[in-house]
């Protein structure tokens, strides 16, 4: 059982953004605030990035991701906090696609 949650541990998000920031990299965190409709992940789920791209997590299970990282990327170098919606009826979001019906809200924000 402790070896369950020792993985566990090592799947979170959270857990991987703080491992990172012990060693030394910028980190930036998405969480998903709100969900319309048929929404690929729930509300509170964490996706953590580092200033190169690399990332951990999920806020869309891979839908928009891609989108969430570039932005996230910009919050890192420039320290200001953005509030992204993804949905259907938005033309990025089938750019990036979200075309499962729903629409999500996602705030990025530097972790310092």
């Amino acid at each position: 059982m402790e070896n369950q949650a020792n993985l566990d541990d090592v799947r979170d998000p959270l857990i991987i953004a703080e491992t990172w920031k012990q060693e030394g990299r910028n980190v930036a965190v998405a969480t998903v605030v709100e969900t319309w409709g048929s929404a690929p992940r729930p509300v509170g789920s964490h996706l953590v990035i580092d200033a190169d791209g690399n990332f951990h997590g999920s806020v869309s299970g891979g839908c928009v991701e891609g989108a969430v990282v570039t932005e996230a990327i910009d919050v890192i170098d420039n320290g200001m906090a953005k509030m992204l919606e993804f949905g259907v009826a938005d033309e990025t979001a089938w750019r990036v696609g979200l075309s499962c019906g729903g629409r999500i809200r996602v705030y990025v924000e530097r972790l310092n």
